[in-house]
């Protein structure tokens, strides 16, 4: 790191967090080589051959590389079933799938983790109730907040439902907020909690962020339904886009029913030339989000001894991969993501600028340099512009490449007196 010249402050700063993250890979490793285990075997007891990464084109009648992709997945997510597909365009819009797939007219559903992120609640209508969202629809739907400790208030669901009550709702990461995100620990606790007193309404878990962060997975522990995207963990930097959604069979199927069309579900769409990269992501996924891990306890170390609030903080247990600073101020969001862009390999030279993205109400500033545009699984960092000014950053195709993103940023802060 001599050829960057850093300051007295930022080296102090850079070496604290190499200690940390020195002491903090020793728990981190275990957890990974499990998943990696897991991935393996999903693979090996899949038959997985060469044949199945050719794609298929037309209907994709017959793609016996997307069937035993989707037996993957669901080995993964510790599921009866998944699809994994290129043709979900994001997260939000598997998701929705889901969401759209098991929910019918009349039907009401709780977020039990509080205000979901801003791209579903626009799904769901909870602020403007925009034409298709599920309240157009006739879904309503109740809002739970955690408590002060980010822990689900369990106690107050029996006020909160009703007869027509289908869905509990988990959204696994923190979204733009400034808590805790849902531990796999207290994901099932809620679904003992809830199968015992509401053995009718199944659970739905947003995992975006989450996959093979811990040892196990929301299907692991008992829950209905999970979706995601493969821009974000499951992707492992090489899947171009895609999501995935994972669960009890007949909950899947309905979701296909959604994605697709009723009576064509899961059996249709090609693949092109899409599950080489696929398969080859969902096989890397364990080693990205390890990069990912080791770069968010590095990030949080580093802008911990700068003097910023961050969260988690540098020993906390993490379920996710999202590392939020909070800045403070709207200059200083900026210089921060200015200074990451100009660490990317991809547009090092481009000035990021706050502006309007399609499902958020703020405008939105957004540093990434990645192969494949928004790829939060190899590096981004984002934030909405609203107090308290705080940056989310997620993934790592390496945590060396994000340390030095980190480093560039903190000497953006610096040229412009904001450190």
């Amino acid at each position: 790191m001599s050829d960057l010249n850093l300051s007295a402050k930022i080296t102090d700063a850079l070496c604290y967090a190499e200690q940390v993250l020195a002491k903090q890979t020793c728990i981190i490793n275990p957890i990974i080589e499990k998943n990696h285990q897991r991935v393996l075997k999903a693979f090996q007891e899949a038959r997985v051959s060469a044949y199945n990464l050719n794609g298929t084109t037309g209907y994709g009648l017959g793609d016996s590389g997307r069937e035993k992709l989707d037996t993957v997945t669901a080995s993964i997510m510790g599921t009866e079933k998944a699809i994994i597909r290129h043709q979900f365009v994001s997260g939000t819009h598997a998701i929705a799938s889901a969401l759209f797939g098991v929910l019918r007219p009349g039907d009401h559903f709780i977020s039990v983790t509080g205000m979901p992120y801003d791209t579903l609640q626009q799904v769901i209508g909870i602020k403007n109730n925009i034409s298709g969202s599920l309240a157009d629809w006739g879904v309503s739907f109740d809002i739970l907040p955690l408590d002060a400790d980010s822990q689900i208030q369990m106690e107050k669901l029996a006020a909160m439902v009703t007869p027509q009550t289908k869905l509990f709702i988990i959204q696994r990461s923190k979204g733009y907020e400034w808590r805790n995100s849902v531990s796999i620990a207290q994901i099932s606790e809620f679904v003992g909690y809830a199968k015992t007193h509401f053995p009718e309404i199944d659970i739905f878990v947003d995992n975006c962020y989450g996959e093979l962060v811990e040892d196990q997975e929301p299907g692991h522990v008992g829950v209905d339904l999970l979706a995601g995207s493969l821009i974000k963990n499951l992707g492992g930097t090489l899947a171009p886009t895609g999501g995935y959604i994972a669960g009890r069979e007949d909950l899947v199927t309905k979701a296909a029913a959604r994605f697709t069309a009723p009576g064509i579900n899961a059996d249709v769409g090609a693949t092109l030339d899409n599950l080489r990269l696929m398969y080859q992501g969902l096989y890397f996924s364990p080693l990205t989000v390890s990069e990912a891990i080791k770069a968010a306890v590095f990030s949080s170390a580093f802008w911990s001894r700068l003097g910023f609030e961050v969260h988690p903080g540098p020993k906390d247990l993490r379920t996710d991969i999202i590392q939020a600073v909070k800045l403070n101020s709207k200059e200083k969001m900026l210089a921060f993501c200015q200074g990451l862009q100009k660490g990317s390999p991809i547009d090092s030279h481009v000035l990021p600028l706050p502006s309007e993205m399609p499902g958020y109400t703020d405008e939105v500033i957004m540093a990434g340099g990645t192969f494949i545009q928004g790829a939060t699984s190899e590096f981004s960092a984002d934030g909405p512009i609203r107090a308290p000014y705080a940056i989310y950053m997620q993934g790592a195709i390496s945590h060396i490449y994000v340390k030095n993103a980190n480093l560039s940023a903190a000497q953006m802060l610096e040229q412009n007196h904001l450190l």
